[in-house]
């Protein structure tokens, strides 16, 4: 079916949108528990893909025009798409690796996914972003304790020895930088810092977003951090 253009009224809840559809107002599910205050802001153009027969939403939000481009609404992208990114070489560093699972148990959480290389293990958080401030791709946009316990679980999987990954998906093209977003979430950014000194890796992968499909743009990595004094690491390379 195809998209359509609406304009955002409400968000009654996280997880849905009052439009307004030509004349009429309509509900359209938002697949994004994020504040996403920056992008759902009154009159926004937003793009919605009818929902099939049976849902008590008519739509579901895709996307929000922020002018020179789209940004992605969906959270659950970025996790559908890193098996393809990595396979289709986004990730020049995990070249080789393939997904042993997808959720494996760690700790008293699961991860995204756990790649393997022969010997070589790398556990990896997918996080998206969709908050961009002067250039700088910040996440969380709301405070966020199970991010906070990803990171503890990372940070004693480095000091073990194996590889630990977090990769934040940019779901709009204008990053340069990225970092912890310490002003909405100090203790998120105390903890990335943690993780980091104890042998975590953080990635970017800044994507252009088509109405359908994230579109890698570029790679970040630490030389393109951004982070809150005194936090300062340097981290060693995945294996």
């Amino acid at each position: 079916m195809e998209p359509v253009w609406a304009e955002f009224l409400a968000r009654p809840n996280r997880f849905t949108l009052v439009v307004r559809v030509g004349r009429r107002r309509a509900l359209a599910h938002l697949p994004n528990p994020g504040r996403l205050a920056e992008v759902l802001s009154p009159g926004r153009r937003l793009l919605l893909r009818p929902a099939p027969p049976g849902r008590r939403t008519a739509f579901t939000a895709v996307g929000a025009d922020l002018g020179p481009f789209l940004v992605s609404l969906d959270s659950t992208l970025p996790n559908r798409l890193f098996p393809r990114f990595l396979a289709q070489g986004a990730l020049p560093e995990l070249r080789g690796f393939r997904v042993a699972a997808r959720e494996p148990r760690l700790g008293e959480g699961r991860a995204d996914f756990l790649l393997v290389r022969g010997r070589a293990r790398v556990w990896v958080e997918v996080k998206s972003v969709t908050l961009v401030e002067a250039g700088v791709a910040l996440f969380p946009d709301a405070p966020t304790r199970r991010g906070q316990r990803h990171l503890g679980e990372l940070a004693r999987v480095a000091q073990a020895g194996e590889g630990a990954l977090v990769l934040f998906v940019v779901q709009r093209p204008d990053a340069e930088r990225f970092g912890p977003n310490a002003r909405v979430d100090p203790r998120f950014a105390a903890g990335f810092c943690q993780a980091l000194a104890a042998g975590m890796e953080a990635r970017a992968l800044v994507c252009a977003f088509d109405g359908r499909d994230l579109i890698p743009r570029r790679l970040l990595g630490r030389e393109a951090l951004v982070l809150p004094a005194p936090c300062a690491p340097e981290p060693p390379a995945l294996p």
